[in-house]
């Protein structure tokens, strides 16, 4: 009976297995592909966030022309090369661009992302400024700003990438214009350089403010010339290593720049002096570039167990900054505006000053002109006739005026006055006084062409004084011309 029941339980334990089979053995590969998953990311990440090696800016420049490396190229092919040898960086670097990325392991990183910022950063600002520099305006200088001012976190069509690309098309375009010997290159007085060098200032000195923004005490810049006043809000713990990152891109992608443009530019920093600093402005750049021993950017603070990765890197932003401005300066004595050459002297100032010399006599006569009617209509009813007397005895001496020689040339403004007025009309109409007493060739020819119809017009047309608004200069005017007709 005991074997029956054994045997009954052991087919009725086979048959639930059979119908309800155990599934807890699937969770363990599962497990084992998601460690594989996490390894492998964890593997790409630390690939993908190597910054990537520098590049020789001569060696850029032959594989950027390619075939036409062998033939000479106009001032501004290694500055442009430079430029595209960034934008390729971006692009072809180990994982690709990784700033707009939405999957893992992209989407984990965030060091590698603030130094594309940065370098991508720095060929904003170079494009800003090659228009500038170009001495033609090329328009595709102008699209290629536009390509790389899109936003950096775009992963939609179209995407950043897709516009880096279009950029560097523009770029290969404009480098072959350069070797074809047409109008594109570079002017040869430095053209814009100096208003780059200013916008590099401000940058260099807006990272020191944030990499010094993450010290705890204030106290520590003391040694630093930086304003701790000026400084932004204290960076969060979390995006200490971001801001860190996007430092060291810029600086990375300024380097390669400046040694570009000091290619291009040779010339122009010798006769300006600065090429010496420009050289110790590359140095401290590089020196910014050592490689992090830390597998963390350390936060620390004096002299302790911990470094201070913030701090060291501002220490080189300050000093690059001070570099920078100085080179500025430097070429803002010699690249503002060209200077005239010695088969062209400097006549054009000499001739200003004449003609202001000659023409301030006749300046002050017309701005003395509109007086007259201003006091006419202040003046009382009762003193009309008495205007009168007075306009006709000054009348008399302007037309003995002539032999005045010099004296009257100083003091051309008296009858002039009375002559645009209206009360004086028929007294210049007979005095016709040379150039040379008028003080310009526009008073001159006002009083020629005014002898022959002011008399005839003052006697005829009596109402031309009502345009000046007032009943006392028709007045005088008609006590005027009653007054000087005996002497016609």
């Amino acid at each position: 009976m005991a074997l029956s029941h054994k045997g009954a339980a052991r087919r009725r334990s086979r048959t639930e297995v059979l119908e309800r089979p155990e599934y807890g053995w699937i969770w363990k590969p599962l497990l084992v592909l998601l460690v594989i998953y996490l390894v492998v990311c964890l593997g790409l990440g630390i690939w993908w966030s190597r910054t990537p090696a520098g590049f020789d800016v001569e060696q850029a420049v032959a594989e950027q022309r390619g075939a036409a490396s062998g033939s000479p190229a106009a001032r501004g092919a290694v500055t442009t090369a430079g430029l595209m040898t960034l934008v390729e960086t971006l692009l072809e670097k180990p994982g690709g661009y990784l700033r707009n990325d939405i999957a893992p392991p992209g989407l984990w990183l965030d060091n590698m992302p603030a130094w594309e910022l940065g370098v991508l950063d720095q060929a904003r600002r170079l494009a800003r400024s090659l228009p500038a520099m170009e001495q033609s305006s090329a328009p595709v200088l102008e699209g290629v700003q536009e390509r790389l001012m899109g936003d950096s976190r775009d992963w939609l069509y179209p995407s950043t990438e897709k516009r880096l690309e279009q950029a560097l098309e523009e770029l290969g375009d404009y480098l072959a214009a350069l070797g074809e010997g047409g109008d594109a290159g570079f002017g040869d007085q430095g053209e814009g350089l100096a208003a780059w060098l200013e916008a590099i200032t401000g940058s260099l000195d807006d990272l020191g403010l944030r990499l010094s923004a993450s010290i705890g005490s204030r106290d520590e810049l003391r040694d630093l010339d930086i304003d701790a006043e000026a400084l932004p809000t204290r960076t969060p713990w979390y995006r200490v290593d971001e801001v860190f990152f996007e430092a060291r891109g810029q600086a990375w992608a300024l380097m390669h720049l400046l040694e570009a443009v000091q290619r291009d530019q040779a010339d122009v920093l010798a006769s300006a002096g600065v090429t010496e600093r420009w050289e110790q402005l590359v140095a401290e750049l590089q020196r910014s570039q050592r490689r992090l021993w830390s597998p963390l950017v350390l936060n620390g603070s004096g002299f302790g167990i911990f470094a201070n990765h913030s701090l060291v890197l501002a220490n080189h932003m300050v000093r690059a900054r001070d570099l920078a401005r100085q080179v500025s300066e430097g070429l803002d004595e010699v690249t503002p505006a060209p200077t005239p050459t010695a088969s062209e002297p400097p006549v054009v100032e000499v001739e200003r000053s004449e003609d202001a010399a000659e023409e301030a006599p006749a300046d002050q006569g017309e701005a003395q002109m509109p007086a007259a009617p201003a006091e006419e209509g202040v003046a009382d009813e009762g003193a009309a006739d008495a205007d009168a007397a007075e306009a006709s005895e000054d009348a008399a001496p302007a037309e003995g005026a002539e032999p005045a020689g010099e004296e009257a040339a100083d003091e051309p403004a008296v009858p002039q006055q009375a002559d645009d007025s209206g009360e004086g009309g028929t007294a210049s109409s007979e005095s016709e006084p040379p150039p040379a007493e008028a003080g310009s060739e526009d008073a001159s020819a006002d009083d020629a062409a005014a002898t022959d119809g002011d008399a005839t017009k003052s006697e005829q047309m009596p109402p031309d004084a009502a345009e000046d608004g007032s009943d006392e200069a028709t007045a005088d005017e008609g006590a005027i011309a009653e007054g000087e007709q005996p002497a016609n």
